[in-house]
């Protein structure tokens, strides 16, 4: 992950508040312009995700999310508005669970110190139920597949067709020579579903394995060329699936697929989130 300019950094910095405990925290609503959210009902979404996250790496949400309210000027009153005290953590946890489309959320993983959200998780990982292992290992793979397809781009796969190639060739190492669409018929997943979507704890920790080293590999020994690159990627799913024989694994295309998608584990958590809500623990946004 590529280092922040002066800039890019004073953006996160000066909307930083200090505490007279001399502790620090951001505001979900200043956050929020910085990341170019212009409707607060898209960010509470992503506050929300951010709040489940935070719980399964076993922080209090209510710490790293303090609830406030701020009174603002409507017309000729004024009226309260929610908005958030978050910590660094939170901040970060925010971050991650962003669209990914956006730039400057890439700025703010950066910032927010990825390294130190990915010691917190595992910490706290042998702990989590399956479900919860699920989810946290769905987002760091979200992550590594971006920074992977920004170091695959600048080695040279390029066009989308090249960039197929190369995400098959990844899989096809790892799973035997299935493809995605192998992978999608083995799995006897529905047109939409997505392979990550539906893989189990230990088949997600195969694949962030295969992805966190491909990108290292690229990014280390500078690979130029899109035929180089796949090779490179199907290279490191070899070594992994080689990797999970000599230990008597399961070969990922013979795990169970979960009845659950990640999606619904979401909402499950979602929902819980709110009845603590609705019981006066935490606030979420409706």
């Amino acid at each position: 992950m590529r280092e922040l300019n002066v800039k890019e950094y004073k953006k996160f910095e000066d909307i930083k508040q200090i505490r007279s405990d001399g502790s620090e925290f951001w505001s979900a609503r200043e956050l929020a312009i910085a990341l170019d959210y212009t409707q607060w009902r898209n960010f509470s979404k992503v506050i929300d995700r951010a709040m489940i996250a935070c719980e399964n790496s076993g922080h209090s949400v209510s710490n790293d999310f303090a609830e406030v309210s701020k009174i603002v000027a409507a017309g000729a009153t004024s009226k309260p508005r929610r908005d958030y005290e978050l910590s660094r953590y939170a901040c970060y946890l925010i971050v991650q669970n962003g669209d990914p489309r956006k730039e400057v959320i890439a700025l703010g993983q950066t910032y927010f110190a990825i390294q130190t959200y990915r010691q917190e998780v595992a910490d706290h990982f042998n702990q989590l139920d399956e479900d919860r292992r699920r989810l946290v290992i769905r987002g760091d793979i979200k992550q590594w597949n971006q920074l992977l397809a920004e170091t695959a781009h600048d080695a040279g796969v390029i066009t989308n067709e090249e960039f197929a190639i190369f995400q098959n060739a990844g899989y096809m190492g790892l799973y035997g020579g299935l493809d995605v669409e192998g992978i999608h018929t083995r799995k006897e997943l529905e047109i939409g579903q997505k392979i990550l979507d539906y893989m189990g704890s230990t088949e997600l920790v195969a694949n962030l394995f295969r992805i966190s080293q491909a990108e290292e590999k690229l990014r280390k020994d500078h690979v130029q060329g899109a035929a180089a690159a796949t090779s490179v990627h199907y290279n490191v799913g070899r070594e992994v699936r080689s990797a999970i024989k000599k230990i008597g694994g399961t070969m990922p295309e013979d795990l169970p697929k979960p009845e659950k998608s990640i999606q619904q584990i979401e909402k499950e958590q979602i929902a819980r989130l709110r009845a603590k809500a609705r019981k006066g623990k935490i606030m979420l946004d409706e």
